[in-house]
């Protein structure tokens, strides 16, 4: 089932690109913003001339990243190229042309009723060798023992010559040194004939070969060992009156006693960057429709990833200040709020570059923030415990820490009190940003109605207030939410849907039904009078239609998560009330002309998520299997699938991004699942006369999925037509 196409109207482009454009200014504002505001380092740049001595402040070594980089270039520059060994193809074609240039030469000099003129014409129609007239003329001159002669000069000579290794620029040096490789014993008329033969089928066969040339100065560059520089506290790393060079430059940002001057350059660079970071995030959660779709979750989203980089870009970038800093608490909060790991992911390394951009320590401060984020988020998994978070977090400070030692090994220090320092930095930024996350993942929740693990864990205790609510006043309601989220959430996990929001979803779908309870055929008591037997069946289906509104209701007063609203809103999608409205019908005389059918819709929306259809088709196919107990598989499968026909037909899965694969594999999990739920009971033996049983309750599952008791007749029109079912 395709989704519907979206909209390309001017009202939903022009925000979508404003909102860019803020973006896009925005980032760019916080990487060029800690170089307007910081004032206390010096502004140098290459070319320039330095005005004073500059020391090392403190003891240092470092890779030099230009330093070695001018080496490994030095070093591919200096690597041979490549070329192919030679192509025996290539001889063996040219041999044969060789041979077919022969043998029309012998077809021609055999002509015995071509005049001489004839024969030299002909010569010179030759296609794979071009004779000048004296050439051609020498060749008919000849007899036929010094012509075999020739001939077999000629292709011994071209064998020996392309079995060398020939190259393009060397096929003329080739052809010039055949002189040397005929034969003694022709002469010297003879010789020049060979060579005249030969000369023309002397090509190169050995090609230059870009890939391996390649390959080979990769291998050449790679083979550089890094290139360090060292320094001792007080030690002159620039000269006063020295033109700065870009190793110079290199040395000063190392010891952060530079920075870039933020010049047009700085600022088109910049611009640059925030255009292509910002961009692929555009390009790839374009992608999500669930992100998309919700304008608030993805103001959030913003907001959020804003709010991070704003600080770190202002943060000291001396000392252990960077590394305190709950990077870690970003991952977390988007993979809790999205449950969806490549997005927090993707997000995470695009605000590491952005934050590392430029600084003075930009490599360690990238792969501080890109390993601690990473872990922090395969060790989140679903982020389903409060553990959960202070794992991540222990799990984030442990790899920033290890990473800042490997760098800190490499660069030549291994002070034992600075690597305690660098550890205990990271571990308390891990510590940090655990609970950092947990209290923007709980206000996220709280404040703005978004559903995280955690928070749906909470709501689907038995002991919320609203379950208890449902519990207390509709216990068969309850127990027929409970039987739906059983069978949806088998169903979400076999076509990888949000398998917990499904099943919260579905306990609280007929939460409305708990304020009018006994218009519900689950809450009824077998043989007890039944209260539409007296309503009008318009009265009738608006107070079924009601427990959708009302379950809004309760959802906002219990402040449910937006997308557990969904659920409440879409489970019946915009479908009728068909019970009332067969009846009404029936009470018409047959003539649905005279039933205004708006009364017994639905109030919708259609689903618009995998998530709320399959609560749908859930609902549907629960309440028609436990209506009618089909006695075998066959059956139950052709039961579900009536139900599945019948949302299609009616385009309640429309808007909806379920494929037929899915629809088959969820199909399959609802046949499983109720095949067991269902199945036959062993009857006991009587140990006492039985008593009379009551009186059977109607077979109907409920109102809006009992089968319609009279026949319609009257043709619907066409725009309501979709979502009236046929009888069944």
């Amino acid at each position: 089932m395709t989704a519907v196409a979206s909209s390309r109207s001017p009202r939903r482009i022009i925000p979508a690109i404003l909102l860019l454009i803020v973006l896009y200014g925005a980032v760019t504002a916080a990487l060029v913003l800690p170089f307007l505001l910081n004032t206390n380092t010096a502004l140098l740049e290459e070319g320039q001339v330095a005005t004073q001595d500059i020391q090392a402040p403190h003891a240092l070594t470092y890779v030099s990243n230009i330093l070695t980089e001018q080496a490994r270039q030095n070093a591919a520059r200096s690597a041979s190229p490549v070329y192919t060994t030679p192509d025996t193809g290539i001889a063996r074609a040219q041999r044969e042309r060789l041979r077919k240039a022969l043998a029309y030469i012998n077809a021609v000099r055999a002509d015995a009723y071509a005049t001489p003129e004839q024969k030299l014409a002909d010569l010179a129609l030759m296609e794979e060798l071009s004779l000048t007239p004296e050439q051609a003329q020498a060749i008919l001159n000849l007899n036929d023992l010094r012509w075999q002669a020739i001939q077999q000069e000629a292709i011994v000579v071209l064998e020996q010559v392309m079995r060398g290794t020939i190259r393009e620029e060397r096929v003329a040096e080739v052809r010039r040194n055949l002189p040397a490789m005929v034969s003694l014993a022709l002469s010297e008329d003879q010789a020049a004939l060979v060579v005249d033969l030969v000369e023309p089928f002397v090509v190169a066969n050995s090609f230059y070969n870009e890939e391996l040339t390649q390959a080979a100065r990769e291998k050449a560059a790679a083979a550089v060992a890094p290139i360090t520089r060292s320094f001792q506290a007080g030690e002159t790393i620039v000269q006063r009156g020295r033109v700065l060079k870009a190793e110079d430059i290199e040395a000063l940002q190392a010891f952060g006693l530079v920075q870039p001057k933020p010049d047009l350059g700085f600022w088109l660079q910049s611009v640059l960057v925030s255009f292509l970071i910002v961009t692929v995030l555009f390009l790839y959660v374009r992608r999500k429709r669930a992100v998309l779709s919700d304008v608030r979750l993805l103001t959030v989203l913003i907001l959020v990833f804003l709010l991070f980089l704003f600080t770190a870009r202002l943060l000291p970038t001396d000392g252990l200040f960077p590394y305190v800093f709950p990077y870690a608490a970003f991952s977390m909060v988007i993979a809790a709020l999205l449950v969806n790991s490549e997005i927090a992911m993707l997000t995470s390394v695009s605000l590491a570059i952005l934050i590392a951009y430029a600084q003075p320590n930009a490599l360690d401060l990238l792969m501080y923030i890109l390993i601690s984020t990473q872990f922090s988020v395969l060790a989140l998994g679903k982020a389903r415990r409060i553990v959960s978070f202070i794992i991540a977090g222990l799990t984030a400070g442990a790899a920033g820490a290890l990473i800042l030692i490997i760098l800190q090994r490499l660069s030549g220090l291994s002070d034992p009190i600075s690597i305690i320092y660098i550890t205990a930095a990271a571990l308390l930024g891990g510590i940090a940003s655990a609970g950092f996350a947990l209290l923007l993942q709980f206000l996220s929740a709280q404040y703005l109605g978004l559903s995280t693990a955690l928070h749906l864990i909470d709501i689907s205790r038995p002991d919320h207030p609203l379950l208890r609510f449902l519990l207390t006043n509709a216990p068969g309601t309850y127990q027929h939410s409970l039987q739906v989220a059983n069978l949806a959430e088998q169903a979400a996990e076999r076509i990888h849907a949000d398998v917990l929001l499904v099943r919260v979803g579905a306990i609280y779908h007929d939460i409305g039904k708990a304020l009018n309870p006994a218009f519900y055929i689950e809450n009824q008591v077998a043989g007890a009078p039944n209260p539409h037997d007296q309503l009008d069946p318009a009265v009738s289906a608006k107070m079924i239609i009601s427990h959708v509104s009302d379950g809004l209701n309760l959802a906002r007063k219990y402040r449910l998560p937006r997308r557990i609203q969904d659920f409440i809103a879409e489970h019946h999608g915009t479908m009728i009330a068909r019970y009332q409205y067969a009846k009404a019908v029936q009470q018409a005389g047959g003539d649905e002309s005279k039933i205004d059918i708006e009364q017994f819709r639905y109030p919708g929306p259609k689903p618009r998520s995998r998530e709320t259809a399959i609560l749908m088709l859930a609902d549907g196919c629960e309440a028609r299997v436990r209506a009618e107990m089909p006695k075998d598989e066959q059956t139950l499968r052709q039961v579900i699938k009536s139900v599945f026909d019948h949302r299609i037909a009616m385009g309640q899965l429309d808007e909806t991004p379920l494929t037929l694969r899915d629809l088959s594999e969820l199909m399959d999990a609802f046949a499983n699942t109720l095949r067991n739920v269902y199945h036959p009971r062993l009857v006991y033996p009587k140990l006492e006369e039985p008593r009379p049983a009551p009186a059977p309750l109607a077979d109907q599952a409920s109102f809006e999925e009992a089968p319609i008791p009279v026949e319609i007749t009257q043709p619907i029109p066409k725009k309501l037509k979709s979502n009236v079912e046929n009888p069944s």
